[in-house]
């Protein structure tokens, strides 16, 4: 197929690689059940991906990572180098898949499908759901942002930069496609003396949100970790909602320590942000400040207009820096946020908005 035919039927054209037949096939028949995603073709390794990216010039690739001849993360250094495009990685969902991952979102891929949600799998509906919705999300951003690996400390501005309701007790962050990357660029830049705990909700399965939380730690200053039943939320400390549970803080005043629950078993995605912040709203009221960063969807959208209600400060990541702007979207255009931000002031704006 000629590369000049690209995009003329206004279909989002996917390029399907992984070593799997049966792979190839699942993900196709998926994506096609979507009357606006063509697959243009797929591939069975990391050199035969390059030349069918070069040769068909997909909208977004979905990249296994495992393959022999070249892998995914070998491809994608390529892909990112020299024809830089929204790619979606197909991961296991071991620990060792789970730093794979990690390693690919550092290296440029926008987010990841689960390889453990197979197309025998009892879920076929949701799993369908997200894998169309990831590929129509990352279509509509084919912008790339630039994370550094090492992030540079931040200077806290004067005084008065934000408007601030009073002291807070708490940091409530949500995120989710493109999350990673960026809370290894708002983390680190947090000190090690920062007198508030900080809970993060970022939607990933359970050995992936374990490995985060230790690749997070090993970059920061404070202490973050994945939440445990019972931990307490305290000052310099980052508790990461762990894959398929609620993370919710409880307490009125003085300690306040963390549930895990699968309860709510409704909600789109377990952690939810919305329910981490609604839990928020109740246990520290206008006492918080409230973080919304790149994601798809509106989790997140009511538990942030519960907070403002209480009277809590609420940051939003701007447009041109998110992957997806999504979730922010729907914060600003609620008219919840008190400041949008770039994602390299998100942190200063954290160290402003608790004073």
């Amino acid at each position: 197929m000629n590369a000049n035919v690209h995009a003329m039927n206004g279909k989002i054209r996917v390029l399907v690689v992984d070593d799997s037949a049966f792979m190839r096939k699942a993900l196709s028949m998926m994506l096609l059940k979507d009357p606006e995603i063509e697959v243009v073709g797929t591939a069975r390794n990391g050199e035969d991906g390059l030349e069918k990216i070069r040769q068909l010039r997909p909208d977004v690739v979905t990249l296994d990572i495992e393959m022999p001849r070249m892998d995914g993360l070998t491809a994608l250094k390529i892909i990112m180098k020299e024809m830089p495009l929204p790619v979606l990685m197909v991961s296991s969902l071991t620990t060792e898949g789970a730093e794979s991952t990690l390693e690919a979102l550092d290296i440029g891929a926008v987010d990841f499908i689960p390889k453990g949600l197979s197309y025998v799998s009892l879920d076929i509906v949701k799993i369908e759901a997200i894998l169309i919705e990831k590929v129509k999300g990352v279509a509509k951003n084919r912008k790339r942002t630039a994370f550094p690996s090492a992030p540079k400390r931040v200077h806290v501005p004067p005084s008065g930069w934000i408007k601030v309701s009073g002291p807070k007790e708490v940091v409530a962050i949500g995120t989710s496609t493109g999350g990673p990357p960026a809370l290894q660029k708002v983390l680190p830049s947090i000190p090690a003396d920062f007198p508030v705990g900080i809970l993060i909700v970022q939607h990933m399965p359970p050995t992936f949100t374990k490995s985060l939380a230790d690749r997070l730690n090993g970059q920061s200053a404070i202490h973050v970790k994945e939440a445990e039943e019972g931990d307490r939320v305290e000052p310099g400390v980052a508790l990461l909602a762990p894959g398929d549970r609620h993370m919710i803080a409880q307490g009125r005043s003085g300690i306040r320590r963390i549930h895990l629950s699968e309860k709510p078993d409704d909600t789109l995605h377990r952690p939810s942000v919305d329910v981490m912040t609604l839990a928020v709203a109740e246990a520290y009221g206008g006492k918080s400040l409230g973080v919304i960063l790149t994601g798809m969807g509106h989790d997140g959208l009511e538990g942030m207009g519960k907070m403002k209600q209480k009277g809590a400060t609420i940051l939003a990541q701007d447009e041109a820096s998110c992957v997806v702007y999504g979730m922010p979207r729907s914060v600003v255009e609620a008219g919840l946020a008190d400041k949008v931000l770039p994602l390299g002031e998100i942190a200063r704006g954290i160290a402003q908005g608790i004073k």
